[in-house]
């Protein structure tokens, strides 16, 4: 006895229409011949999905199916005539087969003038950090390929038009039956184009398009980052003979600071501080990345890797009101070239700071090293 053909399928019999197609393609994809060459169990078994569902997929043929079960409706299909007026014609179920199940592939391939789209380009282009915090308009030169303005893009010369193929009826894509097969491939007349040139256009050769280099303005909004992507849309190369252009992809590198560095929104700027001033407290004056200056206070005894934080002096942010933070960090320098009187003073300072624990962080140091040295002997 013959699988029924909703086991076939592997559906129940109460199966909705689009379950029926889903499960359709889904296996027909998994068995077609293309997919296994030389695989004869899977030919086989395409072609019994074949039969099941051009039977299935018409409400009349299914109903006839259901009534008289399978092997009744087989034998009757067999005899040439299946009850309801059903007539099975295996190569109209084929063609289907190949546009539902291929046709997505097919005009992904890019069959006929759609899919001669012009290819998308990528600049690189290097700004400052100033540019990234206030955002600028620049101009680029890039070099692509621009609709031929002699014919206007159609690849024609002037007073002539490119004419429908003949051979593919303008689709670009033509069948050929091979036996039991039906292959689908670009058509070798028009090139996929879908039109032919008689009179090609001297200037683009008939492509419809020549290279040329374009000057475009771009607009950079405040608060870009490293690596942000900015699409032109339709700037890209122009397409073949008319078609749609592709894009232009800007990637944004930002080129380092010599006195900043970024994380996000936020800035960090080190700042060296006199060691009196450290000692002493005072103000020091810093700059900001929009180019104003700020005083920052700096309290007695300050350390290096102290952080000053600065709220809204940071960055700009993409596409948002707003700054981030800025972030200094205390460098205490150690004096050099110093005279023989400054010498002399800090000498009295180090006679006069003995047992003043005026350096908290080395005694305390100092103190864990003892500590260990005595761990050590013990």
């Amino acid at each position: 006895m013959a699988q029924d053909y909703y086991q076939t399928l592997g559906v129940t019999r109460g199966a909705s229409d689009a379950e029926l197609k889903s499960a359709y393609r889904k296996l027909a994809m998994q068995y077609h011949p293309d997919r296994n060459p030389g695989d004869a169990e899977a030919e086989q078994k395409f072609k019994e999905l074949s039969a099941a569902y051009e039977v299935l997929k018409d409400a009349d043929s299914r109903a006839a199916y259901d009534r008289m079960g399978h092997d009744a409706f087989a034998q009757r299909r067999a005899a040439g005539g299946a009850g309801g007026g059903f007539d099975f014609n295996f190569s109209s179920s084929f063609s289907d087969i190949f546009d539902e199940v291929f046709g997505d592939m097919s005009r992904r391939g890019g069959g006929g003038r759609r899919g001669q789209r012009g290819a998308d380009l990528r600049y690189n282009m290097e700004i400052t950090l100033e540019d990234a915090y206030a955002g600028k308009k620049a101009d680029i030169r890039v070099p692509t390929l621009a609709a031929c303005e002699s014919c206007n893009g159609s690849g024609a010369e002037d007073g002539s038009e490119p004419v429908t193929c003949s051979a593919c009826n303008g689709i670009g894509r033509v069948r050929a039956s091979q036996g039991f097969f039906t292959v689908e491939r670009t058509c070798p007349n028009c090139h996929g184009q879908g039109q032919v040139i008689s009179d090609p256009c001297r200037a683009c050769g008939g492509q419809g398009r020549v290279r040329r280099e374009r000057t475009l303005q771009v607009n950079i909004p405040p608060g870009v980052d490293e690596g942000t992507r900015i699409r032109l849309s339709g700037e890209g190369e122009a397409g073949m003979r008319g078609a749609p252009p592709g894009d232009l992809y800007i990637f944004l590198s930002i080129r380092a600071h010599n006195l900043f560095e970024r994380d996000g929104a936020d800035i960090y700027c080190r700042a060296p501080i006199p060691m009196t001033t450290a000692a002493l407290g005072g103000q020091i004056e810093c700059p900001t990345v929009d180019g104003s200056r700020t005083r920052i206070t700096i309290p007695m005894g300050a350390q290096t890797g102290r952080r000053f934080r600065l709220r809204g002096k940071g960055m700009s942010i993409l596409n948002q009101r707003g700054r981030g933070d800025m972030y200094v960090e205390a460098h205490v320098e150690t004096p050099i070239n110093l005279t023989k009187r400054q010498e002399e003073l800090l000498k009295e300072f180090e006679a006069e700071s003995e047992g003043r624990n005026n350096n908290p962080e080395a005694d305390g140091f100092f103190a864990k090293v003892k500590e260990f040295w005595d761990d050590l002997r013990d």
